[in-house]
């Protein structure tokens, strides 16, 4: 089933989600500042890009709170609420609604990417 949900999403845009994530990376990568950005830019790609399975666990260390005030500040806040509103649309109907809570799943990623691991969970392996 999860398959057929993959594919499913990256057919109804997951695909482009994940790719613009993926350039939004090399762009911050671009600046020596904002490489750590960049970095977590790319792990989102890969997660949006196959997402059902998967789930997120954090870490808790001072220097990944710093850095999400950071992010939140100035990117991710409107991540969050993009993913939030998108999230709210794919849930008015039936269908839609698992599509709905992973956008629901990257909104939170939005908020605190730094710390973040993410999962599969038969597998229990991390994806880095």
């Amino acid at each position: 089933m999860r398959l057929l949900e993959n594919i499913t999403w990256v057919i109804l845009g997951g695909a482009i989600l994940s790719f613009l994530w993926f350039i939004t990376g090399i762009l911050l990568c671009l600046t020596i500042i904002y490489i750590p950005f960049g970095v977590e830019c790319f792990k989102l790609s890969k997660f949006i890009l196959w997402p059902f399975g998967k789930r997120i666990v954090y870490t808790n260390k001072i220097e990944n709170l710093v850095l999400n005030i950071i992010w939140v500040l100035f990117f991710g806040w409107e991540l969050a609420l993009t993913s939030l509103f998108i999230g709210i649309l794919w849930c008015i109907t039936i269908i839609g609604v698992p599509f709905g809570i992973q956008c629901f799943k990257f909104a939170e990623l939005a908020l605190m990417p730094f710390g973040a691991r993410i999962i599969v969970p038969e597998k229990d392996q991390f994806i880095e």
